[in-house]
């Protein structure tokens, strides 16, 4: 955590021109004193309380988190119009930062089939709809919400170019599946440029020299891209 300190310094400083982060322990950040869940929340306060969100790229698609290591009981209270309407236009900056003038944004439901007008739950009526519709009014291509069951069907063969969801593994099981040993998670929102593998610190495998550092330098690579200012 401390050296994550420093990284942060030495970019806001203008030292460095972007930082790539390895991965934290959850439980050892708890143990070691910090109240942060991981990386997100932690660089969010350390560059003056950016409302940022996560960012998962790899297999040829993408995916940004409405919400992040929650429990699945509270994701339901956690989303807000306002919120959804942050996720959805941190995902259309970062498609234009990687070259797609106008990206095609699609946006999860949150509930199976989208709620089924409500049969299944009433998120995607009061907040995420008139989200979407908002934004929409802004002139950015977005359609949703959609059934998260078809939804990375579409995006896996390029109806769309970014997919907005309600939670974690809504978002990054369908990404790890096709881009497990290639994913990046790219921080959205903040005044830095960041970057980090998509997996955690395996310390079943650690000293053994069988890890794969596919990851790692694939968000060594986007880093510099971004920093560069070539997406």
């Amino acid at each position: 955590m401390e050296a994550v300190a420093r990284g942060v310094e030495l970019v806001m400083d203008g030292t460095a021109d972007g930082l790539v982060t390895a991965p934290l322990n959850k439980e050892g950040i708890r143990r070691a004193g910090y109240p942060f869940q991981g990386h997100t929340d932690y660089l969010a306060s350390l560059t003056g309380g950016a409302d940022c969100r996560m960012m998962l790229s790899g297999g040829g698609i993408r995916v940004v988190l409405a919400t992040v290591h929650v429990p699945l009981k509270e994701v339901s209270g956690l989303l807000s119009r306002e919120g959804i309407v942050r996720t959805i236009l941190l995902a259309r900056e970062a498609m234009v930062r990687f070259g797609i003038a106008r990206p095609r944004i699609a946006v999860a439901g949150l509930n199976p089939h989208a709620g089924e007008g409500g049969l299944f739950g009433n998120e995607e009526d009061k907040l995420i709809s008139p989200a979407v519709a908002e934004c929409r009014g802004q002139g950015m291509d977005v359609s949703g919400p959609l059934p998260p069951d078809t939804l990375f069907y579409q995006l896996a063969r390029g109806r769309f170019d970014v997919a907005v969801v309600m939670y974690h593994d809504q978002g990054l099981i369908p990404l790890k599946m096709v881009a497990f040993e290639t994913g990046v998670n790219i921080t959205l929102g903040l005044p830095i440029v960041r970057t980090s593998p998509d997996h955690g610190t395996a310390y079943d495998i650690a000293g053994q020299g069988i890890a794969d550092p596919a990851s790692m330098i694939e968000a060594l690579k986007v880093a510099s891209r971004l920093a560069a200012g070539d997406g």
